[in-house]
């Protein structure tokens, strides 16, 4: 083959691979994984603060720092756009550290007074570490802002990031952390099943249900109920320090803003059901009841 040929093949063939290579191949800094349906588009972290949507945004309730928060950032809705959420679905937000967290389809889109953003942390302008962490809440940080922004749970305010992924929901995606469905309608426990997908899914499994990984699985091999006290569980959950203390502790305290004292009973209703309905997975991770 004549070298000019040769040349034009060679500058052709690089071309190509340049365009389908995702972004996180080229970029220097972090970046954004964004999947649903098989698809996965990745968002460099410059690539996001030169888009034309970012806009200034100031918290006033930051649940990662504490106080009120200066960021750039653009809408999650606005992030998502063109990608397919189905009304009975949830976007996953998975941080560095094995947190996860669900965000339902209707909170990200209700804009009834509370909208979602995504931070960015800017590389030449980092934030501080977090109160009593090391690190920052960047690389990205979803935080709320409106009227209603007050209502929003701490937990759906994750911070570092990683990755967003639209799943189906919870008890659809793992029917092994859903309670008996012969219980009535209005059991605590079935409403208790809601309240722990919303406040301890995000970083337990149950029954070897779930992604997350930040503590251990609150049925297998044993519930909590079955070596806690009463008192002393909910001691736990509200303020983990107060019943035991480790240098590796990563449990958050539970203020009653947070978890009323009627969602702590619900969650401790479910965890007693649930410890009746003990699940041993198999090697190859499906279960029994």
């Amino acid at each position: 083959m004549p070298t000019t040929i040769t040349a034009l093949a060679v500058a052709l063939a690089f071309s190509l691979v340049a365009f389908t290579t995702p972004t996180s191949v080229w970029a220097a800094g972090p970046t954004l994984t964004v999947s649903a349906d098989g698809a996965v588009r990745i968002f460099d972290r410059d690539a996001l603060l030169a888009r034309t949507d970012v806009v200034e945004i100031t918290t006033s309730r930051d649940v990662a720092y504490g106080s009120p928060r200066t960021y750039r950032a653009v809408a999650l809705a606005k992030l998502l756009e063109g990608v397919a959420i189905p009304p009975d679905a949830v976007v996953e937000a998975a941080s560095q550290d094995g947190f996860l967290t669900q965000l339902p389809r209707d909170l990200i889109y209700a804009n009834h007074g509370a909208i979602a953003y995504l931070a960015i942390e800017i590389a030449d302008a980092p934030w501080p570490p977090i109160p009593g962490k090391e690190k920052s809440a960047g690389p990205f940080y979803i935080v709320w802002l409106g009227d209603q922004a007050s209502s929003v749970p701490s937990m759906k305010w994750p911070y570092q990031v990683v990755s967003l992924s639209v799943q189906e929901a919870p008890a659809t995606r793992w029917p092994l952390l859903t309670v008996d469905p012969m219980l009535p309608a209005l059991h605590p426990a079935r409403v208790g099943q809601t309240v722990f997908v919303n406040k301890c899914f995000i970083c337990h499994k149950m029954n070897q249900a779930g992604s997350a990984s930040a503590g251990p699985d609150l049925n297998l091999p044993m519930n909590p109920t079955e070596y806690f006290t009463d008192a002393g569980l909910r001691a736990l959950i509200r303020d983990p320090r107060s019943v035991r203390v480790w240098p590796e502790q990563r449990m958050p305290s539970f203020a009653k803003e947070d978890l009323s004292d009627e969602e702590l009973g619900l969650i401790l209703a479910y965890l007693s059901h649930m410890a009746g309905r003990k699940s041993r997975a198999t090697e190859g991770g499906s279960g029994k009841r």
